[in-house]
Parts: C-alpha cells; structure tokens; sequence
C-alpha cells in the first residue's frame, strides 16, 4: 500500500537471470509511453544496484488464465474482456505516438480489475516503432509462447502487428472453449492413432462439419453457461477464427477487430 493509500502491484525482475535486463528496460520505456483503459499502468520503478522493480496499479481479479481455470467467467464477462482486449492492442498499434508491438499476447498477461475490465500487462518483450520506418523492426531471437506465437518467428518472415493479431486469436478462441492452444486438441485416427490438433483448426473443423445451428455449441465451455447472445456469439468466433490465418495480410487489423465486435452490439 503506497502512502496516498493505493494498492501497488511490485514486480520484482532478477537482472542476474539472462534477459531480465532487457525486459526491465523494454517493459519501462514503453509502458511510459501509453496511456489507455485497457492497458495497465505503471506507477514507477527502480533500477539500483541489482534490484529492478517495476509498481504497477494493482488489479484486483488477476489475470485471465487464472480467471478461466476458476470458471468464474460468464458470457458477458468475456465478451468483455474480448472487446476491452482488443480496444488496447488496437491503441497499441495505431493510435499512440510510437506503435507497439507487445509480442507475448496470452492469457497469463491479460488482467482483470475489480469490475472485470481488461488490462493488456508484462511489455518485457515488446517492441517500439517509429511511424516513419516502414522497414518493420529487426529481432535478435523468437519472443512470446508456445501455443500463441505466430509462424512468422518461426518462418523468420517480417514481424509486424499481425503477429499480436495471431496471438490475440487464439486467446479469444481458448477463452470461448477453455481448451488449451499449448498442448493441442486430441483427435483419433480412423486407424486409432491419436494426434493433437491445433485450437484453430479444431475449431475451423467444427464449423465446416457441424449444423449450421450447433456449431457454437460445440465449441463454447459448459462452465459459461448457455445464457449468451446467439449472435454476439457467432460474432465474436468468426472474428476469432480469422485472427490465427498462417497468412499475416488476411488477419484483420486490430481496429477492425474492434469494430466488429462492436457492430455486433449495436
């Protein structure tokens, strides 16, 4: 608790540890940059010594992958948090004065306050942009998380915004199922032999082979209960489902995203 009595998160980074350094500095310098609702802000830090704490505001509900593991979550919640999510990035990309490209978009960095807003968290591998290089950044190594990266890192193809809109994808997508994007979906052979699929593929798959009318519910968790809006729903899976393209110029921007899950509001 500070002294004008607000509740600070303190995250604490081991500069001993390879990269802590680098995270410390990226996380600090763009987080001081961005002003929005649904991005988490950062009250002040220190660097003295080999102590490195960054002070956060602290956010009462944790993070969303937390929050999923709970079944505390129901549809409107969600739906939300897909919105609000989305609202933050788009910020990101576009709209402050240097665009940023967070690459580790995941469930474990996305907060919650007491009221169950989101808050995009955790820049430590973020990336700064200046409007005029039309270039796209260079990276020394892969950054973000299995299940949620891209194949652009992997293919060494240019990294740009899309690969925030990949990782955004697939968060929407397992926050729908609660199925995890990490260990894929299992599935068996005809000859027996079981695989595992990818979260988007086994979700395109139960789309294209379902009834026009229980494809949702196919997929949605149990645990969200079946008091949705039908077609928010359906909304909000299309938008999804076009988020984890293997090709990055048929992802939507991270705006238009935005204004189609509102669009499906109105």
């Amino acid at each position: 608790v500070l002294s004008d009595q607000r509740i600070a998160a303190i995250k604490v980074l081991n500069i001993e540890v390879n990269q802590a350094e680098e995270e410390f500095l990226a996380e600090a310098s763009t987080i001081g940059r961005v002003n929005h609702m649904n991005l988490i802000e950062m009250w002040g830090y220190c660097a003295e010594g080999k102590h490195r704490l960054l002070v956060y505001e602290y956010m009462e509900n944790g993070s969303l992958a937390r929050n999923l593991m709970s079944n505390s979550l129901d549809w409107k919640k969600r739906f939300d948090i897909a919105v609000g999510t989305a609202k933050g990035l788009a910020y990101l990309h576009e709209e402050c004065l240097e665009w940023v490209l967070h690459c580790d978009v995941k469930p474990q960095n996305i907060l919650l306050d007491s009221n169950y807003q989101p808050k995009v968290a955790d820049f430590g591998l973020s990336k700064l942009l200046n409007r005029d290089n039309l270039k796209g950044p260079s990276f020394s190594k892969i950054r973000g998380t299995r299940g949620y990266m891209a194949p652009e890192w992997v293919y060494n193809l240019p990294i740009t915004s899309k690969v925030d809109i990949y990782s955004y994808g697939i968060v929407i997508l397992e926050m729908v199922t609660r199925r995890n994007p990490t260990n894929g979906i299992p599935a068996v052979e005809t000859s027996g032999e079981i695989w595992h699929q990818k979260l988007e593929a086994w979700v395109k798959g139960k789309k294209n082979g379902a009834a026009a009318t229980s494809w949702v519910e196919e997929l949605i968790d149990p645990a969200m209960g079946y008091d949705y809006d039908r077609n928010k729903m359906e909304n909000l899976l299309e938008v999804a489902i076009k988020c984890p393209e293997a090709e990055r110029h048929a992802r939507p921007s991270m705006s238009k995203i935005v204004q189609l899950l509102q669009s499906a509001t109105e």
